[in-house]
């Protein structure tokens, strides 16, 4: 997933701007939407390693977006950080925690603390994808090797053709043990 990228999605014009100058310097492609339907087709057409998402956005929320997400193989695993310009609200916390968000950041949101947080959840996503296609590459390689093992007619055991042996015990005769 070398292409992958970060899709920012917001209302607002102004704020997508300064999201997109603060991860400029991390040097990964941005992409952004200004809605949640928007978004979500970006996210369905594939190659989006993280999502910035704001929360409150007219018609499809941040939320319903994650919710969506969630029931998507595809998609599910897909980190996502959640912005808000509400403020601190435990329920809109347990709920985006509850739906597997990686954070939910506050505006105005701090660049550098961002950058790390994108920079993290971005690169951690990438290890894992390419860890699960390390593991189909090698479920294939023995999933041919067992079918290639298979076909081959099979050897007898090397055993087979080895006569027993006798302990030295049973070597004595029967006269000599008592």
């Amino acid at each position: 997933m070398p292409d992958a990228k970060i899709l920012i999605v917001d209302d607002h014009e102004d704020t997508l701007y300064a999201l997109e100058s603060a991860l400029a310097p991390l040097g990964y492609l941005l992409s952004r939407a200004t809605s949640g339907d928007e978004a979500l087709k970006q996210v369905l057409r594939g190659q989006v390693g993280l999502l910035l998402l704001d929360v409150r956005m007219p018609g499809v929320s941040g939320l319903d977006v994650v919710r969506y997400m969630r029931r998507v193989e595809q998609t599910q695993h897909i980190p996502v950080i959640l912005l808000t310009g509400f403020g601190a609200d435990h329920e809109l916390t347990s709920t985006a925690f509850g739906l597997g968000v990686a954070d939910l950041v506050m505006k105005p949101i701090d660049p550098w603390a961002l950058r790390t947080k994108v920079r993290y959840l971005y690169d951690s996503h990438r290890r894992r994808l390419a860890l699960e296609q390390e593991v189909r590459e090698l479920r294939a390689l023995v999933k041919d090797g067992a079918a290639e093992r298979a076909a081959r007619p099979a050897l007898p055991h090397p055993d087979i053709s080895v006569p027993p042996q006798r302990d030295a015990q049973d070597a004595t005769p029967a006269q000599d043990r008592t």
